[in-house]
């Protein structure tokens, strides 16, 4: 019976370990985050900036930015915006008034600009993570000769 028991709560240790992830499960460790980084930071475009999708729930999105200059300045009228700074450093330029605000060829609620005017500054380096809200301008900067990357997860406004 003491052996039967002992089975039994072994099998309930080792399974766990060795069932699968749920669907939809997602996970990038630092380590490959960092080889995407410097992956990206050999194939920016004209825009200055490389970009790919890390994940695509249907819903909500993964994607990882490496920019080098400064960004059009946006705003998602149904979207959130989630930043996780990975490297580098920059500015966030977040509120005030989008400057020529136009519909963005993204989708409908997407806008961009030729810039904002007012709006509050916050440097970011990596580690920050920051919750930009839907319908708010916002834009990165970026000093000469810096970078700034950073996992940007999106999904929709409640």
């Amino acid at each position: 019976m003491k052996a039967a028991i002992r089975f039994l709560a072994a099998g309930f240790l080792v399974v766990p370990v060795l069932a699968a992830d749920p669907a939809g499960f997602g996970i990038w460790k630092a380590a490959e985050l960092k080889q995407r980084d410097e992956a990206l930071s050999k194939k920016v475009g004209a825009d200055h900036s490389a970009r790919e999708t890390l994940a695509d729930y249907g819903d909500h999105r993964f994607r990882l930015l490496y920019r080098d200059a400064d960004g059009l300045p946006e705003q998602h009228d149904n979207t959130v915006d989630v930043v996780i700074v990975q490297s580098g450093e920059g500015t966030l330029v977040l509120g005030g008034k989008m400057i020529n605000l136009k519909a963005s060829s993204v989708g409908i609620g997407e806008y961009v600009g030729t810039g904002i005017e007012g709006g509050e500054r916050h440097a970011l380096a990596p580690g920050d993570l920051v919750h930009i809200p839907a319908k708010i301008p916002h834009s990165f900067l970026v000093a000469k000769g810096k970078h700034i990357t950073y996992v940007l997860v999106k999904f929709p406004a409640p």
